[in-house]
């Protein structure tokens, strides 16, 4: 993943005049300020965001992105944000799969639009969509068997990926492939009839495993996935119309006009003035494509709106290639580097493309004594890739905290030390990147730090954890979890570590969200659990017993308590809970204390108090 410590330019949109227009739609919820294809107007302007001012920390998926906003099948939101990392629903997945196949026109036209669906849930399909569901359904993105649409419902990457293989028209092949063994470490979790469907996805390169080698099908998909995903069918789909085009730059960019080889031939195109260019990992000019580039191109009325270099040109005669060793800071867009006994003064393009270990940086961001590689054209670098990077200021020491706000501690020597992380700190655990929230209390870690922030954490040795199955007795109680271990039958009792993350239906949850008889995996370091993840929910019929402070009751028109508020502490905040209780609740112990502020125990079953007991 590529990271910048430039920001990514907001708002550039290619405003469009057609004589019917549709606004474009951003898969989301109406309160991320989407737009919906429903707000039609005729002789309207269509806008098309090509570039987000949210993508800092999604470069990998800038090209992705832009892509297919350049095409109208997945785009942002009128804020200028595309909103990578927010997870996407069925509805949207499927509209945009359907767009993806070149099908917009007939899922928007009134005809489909007006469509009587015969879903369970049709009801709960937006107006704007019906027409999109109706198309799905003709061109089997459904099974035989679905009887529901789930329009809300998250999708994940089981679910993504047998819609994707769907929308290729590889049900055939998929069906084929039922009995593929695939190399998941995970892959009893994957269904039966699902295996030929990502046996197929990865023969095409659409997805792959994680470098854990596990699929984590129930895993949520975000809308940076999803795009790099549809990207991906996208090229494996036939053409459906002339606007998605591939060919070979003949000429230097000039003006307004793109030349390309295509078939042997020879064509122009008009450049929109604030046509979207991706070559070599970034975003650049159009001044940076060269003459032999193999590029794709995407036309929006006529007018390239989306240039991707898919095969930078190996050789070029104006391009040098130089290496020597950064000798001065950079200043006044100048780079001073040493090569052996000489010394060279070079002037940086405005666009030039510099990167560390795997990671965009800004030229600013040059240390001298890095050892770097520069491509020069026409006497500007416009390409520098560090080697070998200076000896920056480094430590070493035991993770003695969870991250909170950016802050480290290390304990070295008995000694704990605080330090500051850089927002584009770059941190590898069990020879992978990860974010900040993967160190674990325990890790031993070489860190290196510059101007008093650590840029780069290398856990060398990982926290001795102990990892348990287990299920709850009983919802989280003074940051205690009461559970019964799958290989005891006594329960137990764990301290939960302030900073513990929680994961449950596999997105972040907090410890109020764990219920009774929840099976979960815990994490434990120090004697406390620090990391706990529900791998199946509490059954329907699930009982519960929990302890807290009376906060308030309601009753109803008999006199009966109806309602029932309790405060409990969880992580050092009070967190009040309210529960519906039995008409035939009964109500034991010390009646005279049933009042606020006093310890009260709820027993009941799915969220129905059917006993208190006043302590």
């Amino acid at each position: 993943m590529l990271h910048s410590k430039k920001a990514v330019a907001a708002g550039l949109a290619l405003v469009m005049m057609l004589g019917s227009g549709t606004a474009a739609m951003a898969e989301g919820n109406n309160k991320n300020k989407g737009r919906h294809d429903d707000d039609r107007k005729d002789n309207k302007k269509i806008e098309l965001h090509l570039t987000f001012n949210d993508l800092k920390n999604s470069e990998w998926a800038m090209r992705y992105i832009a892509s297919l906003a350049s095409k109208r099948v997945f785009e942002g939101y009128d804020d200028g944000t595309f909103k990578p990392q927010n997870t996407v629903s069925r509805i949207e997945a499927i509209t945009a799969a359907v767009r993806l196949m070149g099908l917009r026109d007939q899922a928007e036209s009134p005809a489909k639009m007006s469509t009587k669906l015969n879903f369970k849930d049709a009801n709960q399909i937006p107006a704007w969509a019906v027409g999109y569901v109706a198309v799905a359904l003709e061109n089997d993105l459904f099974s035989e068997t679905d009887d529901m649409v789930n329009p809300q419902k998250v999708s994940d990457r089981l679910w993504a990926t047998t819609l994707l293989v769907k929308a290729l028209k590889l049900d055939a092949d998929a069906k084929a492939k039922m009995n593929t063994v695939l190399p998941f470490t995970d892959a009893k979790q994957i269904p039966a009839g699902s295996v030929g469907y990502v046996a197929v996805a990865r023969e095409r390169g659409l997805v792959d495993g994680f470098e854990d080698n596990t699929f984590k099908p129930n895993q949520p998909v975000t809308r940076a996935q999803l795009a790099a995903l549809l990207d991906r069918v996208g090229g494996q789909l036939p053409d459906q119309d002339n606007n998605t085009l591939t060919g070979t730059v003949n000429a230097a960019v000039t003006g307004s006009t793109l030349n390309l080889t295509r078939s042997g031939s020879t064509y122009s195109y008009a450049l929109h003035p604030e046509v979207f260019v991706y070559r070599n990992g970034a975003k650049v000019s159009v001044s940076a494509i060269q003459v032999g580039d193999q590029v794709k191109i995407s036309l929006f009325n006529n007018q390239v709106v989306f240039i991707e270099v898919t095969t930078p040109v190996n050789s070029n005669p104006n391009t040098v290639l130089y290496n020597g060793t950064v000798s001065v800071p950079v200043t006044n867009n100048t780079l001073t580097i040493t090569n052996g006994t000489q010394s060279s003064s070079l002037t940086l393009d405005p666009n030039v493309v510099v990167y560390r270990d795997g990671t965009r940086i800004t030229a600013y961001d040059l240390r001298v004594g890095d050892v770097v590689s520069l491509s020069i054209a026409n006497n500007q670098v416009t390409y520098i890739s560090v080697t070998t990077s200076a000896t920056p200021v480094t430590s070493s020491g035991t993770v003695s905290a969870l991250v909170n706000d950016n802050v480290l501690q290390l304990m070295k020597a008995g000694v704990n030390t605080t330090y500051t992380l850089d927002s584009n700190a770059v941190i590898y655990r069990n020879g992978v990147q990860v974010s900040r929230s993967a160190l674990q209390i325990g890790d031993v870690v070489n860190i290196s730090t510059s101007n008093n922030l650590v840029t780069y954490v290398q856990v060398t040795q990982m926290a001795q954890t102990l990892s348990t199955s287990a299920t709850l007795n009983a919802a989280v109680y003074n940051n205690v979890l009461q559970v019964t271990s799958t290989s005891s039958s006594s329960p137990g009792y764990y301290t939960v570590h302030p900073d513990v993350v929680v994961y449950r239906n596999g997105v972040r949850a907090t410890l109020s969200d764990l219920r009774a008889g929840d099976v979960v995996n815990l994490r434990t370091s120090n004697n406390q659990v620090i990391y706990i993840e529900v791998t199946r929910n509490a059954s329907v019929d699930q009982s519960f017993d929990i302890y807290g402070y009376l906060k308030s009751t309601t009753v109803n028109a008999q006199g009966v308590i109806a309602t029932i508020t309790i405060s409990q502490n969880v992580n050092g905040t009070d967190q009040n809970t309210l529960y519906s209780v039995s008409p035939s609740v009964s109500l034991t112990g010390n009646l005279g204390l049933f009042s606020e502020g006093h310890l009260v125990e709820l027993i009941g079953t799915n969220n129905i108090v059917t006993s208190i007991v006043v302590k």
